[in-house]
């Protein structure tokens, strides 16, 4: 397989650097592997800290900014980052209001923040937890004891990252967060593996002609594989899959999420189908967002993601919002 990289060895610090100096509004530690925001602590707001692999960008360090996380914490591909390196980003960003941890279901990453939040209680810094869990795929897996996190976790960081820039108190943010994340259902599709630097080749096997139906975002095996469908078929059964473990009540966001190796023109026409569907179903679509934001490395397939909204946390999904991956208003 042909990267484009250095070696493998160095391909996150690789990115880290070109990040660096591609956004000099980012504070950016290479060694140390922290994205915090140039401006931070920022006095008198609550702090938001996630993290996880590397190889789900622009997840997390890409959502760094104002409007979402004050700093991210980048393992390895597809590894979790260590409690050292979240102890440091939420000294780096706490302002004495408290922060709070976004922390996809995974099992390094939960055991890894839960240690970090006892280190940065001991040094004095309050710490609060969000566990994000919206895929409906399956219940366990090789890296999860649950269900495993997902593209929710973009509209948590994203509706929480709102509420604590407008001054809400870290017991409030905590809340939205976690009633986002209940809010929320995803369902992954692959049409081919991903390749991890270190490999060189697919991390899976998946034979031609066929596609995985729940599938995870470090490849994990989903509910069954079967023969190619079309992309109607395919957002068919994602959106009812979603739709029959959600069942929502009034309008949702709707994002449309590229796993990495597929092109905006395929993800817009799964988009209209997904809308057909919805459209189909009785469920109005108060928001959409398309294109690659929880990505697998290069794997190619899409993942839909539904959050029932209510008026707040449409307003905070719409409030500003100024990072290398997203960014609307102001």
């Amino acid at each position: 397989m042909k990267m484009l990289i250095n070696v493998a060895e160095t391909v996150v610090a690789d990115a880290l650097r070109g990040m660096a100096a591609a956004h000099p509004e980012l504070a950016v530690d290479v060694e140390r592997r922290v994205v915090a925001r140039r401006d931070a602590p920022v006095a008198g707001k609550v702090a938001l800290v996630s993290g996880g692999g590397s190889g789900h960008e622009p997840l997390h360090g890409g959502f760094v900014g104002h409007g979402m996380l004050d700093a991210a914490c980048p393992g390895e591909v597809f590894t979790s980052p260590v409690p050292d390196q979240m102890v440091r980003a939420a000294a780096a960003v706490d302002s004495g209001k408290g922060v709070l941890f976004v922390v996809k279901n995974y099992t390094g990453d939960v055991l890894n923040f839960n240690m970090a939040a006892e280190l940065a209680e001991d040094e004095g810094i309050q710490v609060a937890s969000v566990l994000v869990n919206d895929d409906v795929a399956v219940t366990d897996s090789l890296y999860t004891a649950g269900r495993r996190g997902t593209g929710a976790t973009l509209f948590v960081e994203k509706i929480a990252g709102a509420a604590a820039e407008e001054g809400a108190p870290l017991e409030r943010v905590e809340a939205i967060a976690r009633r986002v994340n209940e809010s929320s259902r995803s369902f992954g599709v692959a049409l081919a593996s991903c390749t991890t630097p270190a490999k060189g080749g697919p991390t899976f096997d998946l034979p031609a002609g066929e596609l995985e139906l729940g599938v995870g975002i470090h490849g994990e095996p989903g509910r069954e594989r079967r023969a190619m469908m079309t992309s109607g078929e395919i957002a068919d059964f994602a959106v009812d899959a979603v739709l029959s473990d959600l069942r929502p009540s009034g309008p949702v966001l709707a994002l449309v999420n590229g796993m990495g190796g597929t092109p905006l023109l395929e993800l817009y026409g799964f988009n209209a189908e997904v809308h057909r569907v919805l459209r189909e179903r009785g469920v109005p679509v108060a928001r959409t967002l398309v294109g690659n934001y929880v990505t697998s490395l290069d794997m190619a397939g899409a993942s839909v993601t539904l959050c029932q909204v209510d008026d707040e946390l449409l307003r905070l999904w719409d409030a500003p919002v100024q990072t290398a991956g997203l960014r609307w208003g102001r």
